[in-house]
């Protein structure tokens, strides 16, 4: 269905098209409607300078790290002769065994396992010992081992620390 213009009634008035250039009637709206950005994928409208390209896989530019700290990544005083790091206070360089997998071990399998785990052999056999003679009594005594070695600083059989 088409409309046609009225007739102006003087004839130096202009005349209006109710409709648009592809035949939709524009129902004598004033404003054209707004105008929204393109979905995802489009062009950018002109004008509009493309978006810049996202920096996948290079590194992030930024503040560098504060004074003191090391930048994400970096284990304090590695090196060849400490691949695990060095201890900040003394700095004697970490071993390749860690407090929790020590001291779990030592609670949970409380036969001397833990102990064994941090090369302590025969501290380890000794408490394996005395909980079999014992008939698992002495377990609490590997017990109480497992809680010390979680809450103290540990060292393995070399002298070591053990890794935080």
């Amino acid at each position: 269905m088409t409309t046609t213009p009225p007739e102006p009634e003087d004839e130096n008035e202009p005349t209006v098209s109710l409709e648009k250039d592809g035949g939709e009637p524009d129902h004598g709206r004033a404003n054209p409607p707004p105008t929204y950005p393109p979905p995802g994928g489009y062009p950018p409208p002109p004008g509009y300078a493309p978006p810049p390209p996202p920096n996948y896989g290079q590194q992030q530019t930024g503040y560098p790290p504060p004074p003191g700290y090391a930048p994400p990544g970096y284990v304090y005083g590695a090196g060849p002769g400490a691949p695990y790091g060095v201890h900040p206070m003394t700095g004697v360089p970490y071993s390749d065994k860690q407090k929790l997998v020590a001291g779990l071990l030592q609670l949970l399998v409380p036969f001397g396992i833990g102990r064994m785990y941090m090369g302590d052999v025969g501290v380890g056999v000794a408490q394996l010992v005395v909980a079999i003679v014992t008939c698992g009594i002495g377990a609490l005594w590997s017990f109480v081992d497992g809680i010390i070695i979680l809450t103290g600083e540990p060292n393995d059989s070399q002298g070591r620390p053990l890794r935080p």
